[in-house]
């Protein structure tokens, strides 16, 4: 059994209950939480490895969230930290095999999408290259420090990963002149692939670094993607608290870090802020430094709606909010209102399917408690009946949903819930 003592489960349901009065919050949560534990997490020889859900691989972006509930209780829980710390030793290992890639196998099995134009390896279920990725591991290490006070991960080995990731965003500032990364599938829809022979659509420099895929795994219409570039931004902040406090040594690295996140922030203010005439300067969803915007937002985390909970900006700032009334509107492709939920949906999925992901994110990035309660309202009512969370489903019927088993829905239900009850990250990263 993964995590013996699961004491933290009950108290932070009684919790709820205390908050809630409601048996149904608190039974949801310790599902939920009992589900990643027992269905998707593998710890062998101190390295973790994380299941998606039904897909039998680990992402490296979803492998993270899929944890962040259990950081809320790392700090005098020995096993959850052992289980923290052998997931960025397993993620660290990962990226030196390949950072392009998002999804690994349990082995080098040979699973997954090996037919694709890329250069893929046995141990690589998928290698569309996502910038978020590569965020996700850095707050992981970086949290782990932070909330735990724990320090051994500060390894050689997580340095050079770090060197990595820097390396490659400063490649892929350049993606038309330096990028060797090229990725091509057969037989699919046209967001499962990238246009110009697997190059993706041209692009010009902006200072930001280039996305293939966004963290649906959906092909960006343009190159660079804003809010993946905004976690690169805080995470590169991040590795230099890191690398000043355990690599004082690796100025030239450091040196590098802050740069690129300099460049990726200008960027961002040069090329990425457009205004619209209903709700004024707000932030666009995609660029492509030729003068093409495209203004959405998608249920998957990085997300626009997500900037304050990624630590990019305060829920008050003036752009975030303008962007976000943007978002839940109409004028936002992917969002849908029906009789049983409103919300922000997918490309990924059909048209009029809500994401629970999107929808904890709305209530844990709103300034409202009123908003943050009738979320969980919405999400306690279109479980259709499993008492977990599913990747989405139809804002008229939520029977009608898609994947049953999708561990970081459920994490972020309880990420959700639990904010609502005050155990939250804020003092750690704000």
């Amino acid at each position: 059994m993964i995590i013996k003592d699961r004491k933290f489960i009950q108290a932070a349901k009684q919790a709820l209950l205390d908050t809630f009065q409601d048996e149904k919050v608190a039974g949801m949560f310790e599902k939920c939480m009992e589900n990643t534990l027992d269905t998707t997490i593998k710890i062998q020889d101190g390295e973790t490895f994380i299941l998606t859900g039904d897909i039998p691989a680990m992402w490296l972006r979803d492998s993270v969230c899929q944890v962040r509930p259990f950081l809320l209780f790392a700090k005098d829980h020995a096993e959850i930290q052992e289980m923290l710390l052998g997931l960025i030793k397993k993620q660290v290992k990962l990226i030196a095999m390949d950072p392009y890639a998002n999804a690994f196998n349990e082995s080098a099995n040979g699973a997954g999408h090996q037919n694709d134009k890329t250069e893929m390896s046995p141990a690589v279920w998928e290698r569309k290259y996502e910038i978020d990725s590569l965020c996700y591991p850095v707050q992981l290490a970086y949290l782990i420090w932070k909330i735990t006070g724990r320090t051994e991960h500060f390894t050689t080995e997580f340095k050079q990963c770090i060197d990595t990731i820097v390396t490659l965003w400063k490649v892929e500032q350049h993606h038309e002149e330096k990028s060797p990364y090229l990725f091509e599938r057969e037989d699919c829809v046209p967001t499962d692939t990238l246009v110009r022979k697997g190059k993706g659509s041209l692009t010009g420099y902006t200072g930001m670094t280039w996305s293939g895929f966004r963290p649906s795994d959906d092909a960006c219409t343009y190159g660079y993607l804003v809010p993946s570039n905004m976690f690169a931004a805080v995470v590169l902040k991040y590795a230099e608290e890191m690398l000043s406090a355990f690599y004082s040594e690796e100025l030239a690295l450091l040196e590098r870090v802050r740069e690129l996140r300099t460049q990726i922030e200008e960027g961002i203010e040069k090329h990425a802020i457009v205004t619209d005439d209903c709700y004024g300067e707000m932030y666009a969803y995609e660029v492509d430094g030729l003068g093409h915007t495209l203004q959405m937002d998608d249920a998957n985390v990085p997300s626009l709606m997500a900037l304050p909970f990624l630590n990019y900006c305060d829920p008050q700032d003036a752009r975030y909010q303008n962007t976000r009334r943007f978002i839940l509107s109409s004028k936002n492709s992917t969002f849908f209102k029906g009789r049983e939920a409103n919300g922000v949906g997918s490309p990924h999925t059909p048209n009029n399917y809500v994401w629970p992901i999107a929808l904890s994110i709305q209530g844990l990035t709103s300034q409202f408690e009123s908003e943050k309660r009738d979320i969980v309202a919405t999400l306690l009512r279109t479980d259709a009946g499993t008492g977990l969370m599913h990747e989405s489903f139809n804002v008229n019927n939520a029977n009608e949903y898609t994947r049953e088993w999708f561990s970081w829905a459920n994490m972020m239900f309880c990420e959700l819930v639990l904010d609502v009850a005050g155990i939250n990250m804020h003092k750690f990263i704000r």
